[in-house]
């Protein structure tokens, strides 16, 4: 049975519902992902108070004295256990601290660094989803023809290509030996274009071979049969019908395709410099500034759980079915 072309008004049970558990899910995500990066920061070879040190003076300056003023003012000396209660403390206070090297507030940095990281997230989607949506359905409204058989080549190409490698290509053809598009930095309008065309290839693909298939199949579905026979024209079939139908499954498979897309984002922005969380999370790790790189992590995955939470809430406005069976029930 289809989705109906009526969009009803979305009850508020369903949707504190999926506000409540994905609450729940995100403190859980807090607990884990603060405990995991101190844990990996703690175990990674070198001295942790050098390091910081470095990125403070640089590797010229350094000196063992040095290292063991920043060890003492930071209280790294101390139990690791300690340390980790005290970030645990501050954090449940909405405290991100500062940073360890550069002394600035965590979360002033962490702002920016998220703004970047949407803006070229929300453009790579925006054209993956167009490029990926507009090719799976016209591929499926002639299965196995020409641009069908060249959809199936672009998913398994895109597919096999890792980012950075697609990304490297993307700088040298259109950067290095065109010069049409700058190959890094920020600020003015075609720097985005290279990094968030390299997170678009793959996803696209993924969203082209998607949609192919859920068109083709609602498309010999009995409701689509049925409301032909009733006088519909083809164009306010596909509307009505298939369109809807197939967003709910497109919009279900972006869910899934988020974390796929944050790691993209974290290698993307290290090769391009695009000064976004992952771009700002490798350089802290390099220099081991522990209070950046949780609250880096933490934002990452926090934007995982928000972005599926609106992927649920987008389900339930496109899809009336779950909240019908509530109300029966």
């Amino acid at each position: 049975m289809g989705i109906s072309s009526a969009t009803p008004r979305i009850p508020a049970g369903p949707v504190l519902r999926v506000i409540r558990q994905r609450a729940l899910q995100a403190a859980a995500v807090v607990l884990l992902v603060s405990t995991a990066c101190f844990a990996i920061i703690q175990s990674l070879p070198g001295d942790i108070a050098f390091r910081i040190a470095a990125g403070r003076y640089g590797y010229d300056q350094v000196t063992a004295a040095s290292a063991d003023t920043v060890r003492a003012e930071l209280g790294l000396d101390r139990p690791a256990w300690q340390q980790l209660l005290d970030w645990l403390g501050d954090l449940a206070a909405l405290d991100l601290g500062t940073s360890l090297v550069t002394g600035a507030s965590v979360a002033g940095e962490l702002g920016l660094y998220l703004s970047s990281s949407l803006q070229l997230a929300a453009a790579a989607l925006a054209i993956a989803l167009l490029v990926g949506a507009t090719a799976g359905t016209l591929a499926a409204s002639r299965p196995g023809g020409i641009l069908d058989r060249i959809t199936t080549l672009w998913v398994s190409g895109a597919r096999s290509l890792p980012p950075f490698l697609l990304g490297l290509v993307l700088i040298l053809v259109l950067s290095v030996h065109l010069g049409v598009l700058p190959a890094a930095g920020h600020g003015a309008a075609g720097n985005i274009v290279l990094p968030a065309a390299t997170l678009a290839v793959g996803l696209s693909g993924l969203f082209a071979r998607v949609t192919r298939d859920t068109v083709a199949q609602i498309r010999q579905s009995e409701y689509v049969r049925f409301a032909a026979t009733k006088g519909l024209g083809a164009r306010l079939v596909f509307l009505r019908h298939v369109l809807r139908n197939a967003g709910v499954t497109l919009l279900s498979y972006l869910g899934v395709q988020l974390l796929i897309l944050i790691e993209g984002v974290v290698v993307v922005e290290s090769l391009f410099a695009w000064p976004g969380l992952g771009h700002a999370l490798v350089h802290a790790i390099f220099w081991r500034d522990l209070p950046m790189i949780q609250a880096t992590a933490l934002a990452l995955a926090l934007l995982v759980v928000a972005l599926n939470t609106l992927v649920d809430l987008g389900a339930l406005a496109l899809d009336p079915r779950p909240r019908r069976r509530e109300v029966v029930l």
